[in-house]
């Protein structure tokens, strides 16, 4: 089956090792990207999880995923994904991995997201967009959780 990718990549004013921290600790996480709750093993075949809505009991969003690759502060891969939304299960079949790499910048560092598995038909044209607009919109989360206070 063929498949595509995004790649979302942007600088940030920090440090590679607060920026990779903040993509596995679960109260970050739920701050920066809005998650009702996040639980996290950060280790390699470890596991990462977060939830999205009113209620934990019957969550809008689930995301589950096994950690295939750990290693601070650089990198981390995602793969193994369950999805679950309210209105059900995605409207095709795929094997998503993400990776979250971390670069080391004069000013700070680089956060680069691949998600790849897409599939290249049109059934998962609008889960694509979704997810193209969605990184957007979470780097800004990142922007802004790395501005307030609660950063150590």
């Amino acid at each position: 089956m063929k498949t595509r990718e995004h790649c979302h990549s942007e600088s940030f004013a920090t440090s590679p090792k607060k920026l990779f921290q903040l993509l596995h600790t679960p109260s970050a996480i739920c701050e920066w990207w809005g998650a009702a709750q996040a639980i996290v093993m950060p280790e390699t075949e470890g596991l990462w999880v977060a939830i999205w809505g009113a209620s934990q009991d019957k969550p809008d969003y689930t995301t589950a995923a096994d950690i295939r690759v750990f290693e601070p502060p650089r990198r981390m891969e995602l793969e193994n994904y369950r999805y679950r939304a309210k209105e059900g299960n995605l409207p095709f079949e795929a094997e998503f991995i993400t990776r979250f790499e971390v670069e080391p910048e004069a000013d700070g560092a680089r956060l680069t997201v691949t998600q790849e598995g897409f599939p290249a038909g049109p059934e998962a044209d609008e889960y694509f967009a979704a997810c193209e607009r969605g990184w957007s919109e979470t780097f800004e989360g990142i922007r802004r959780y790395l501005g307030s206070a609660s950063v150590d």
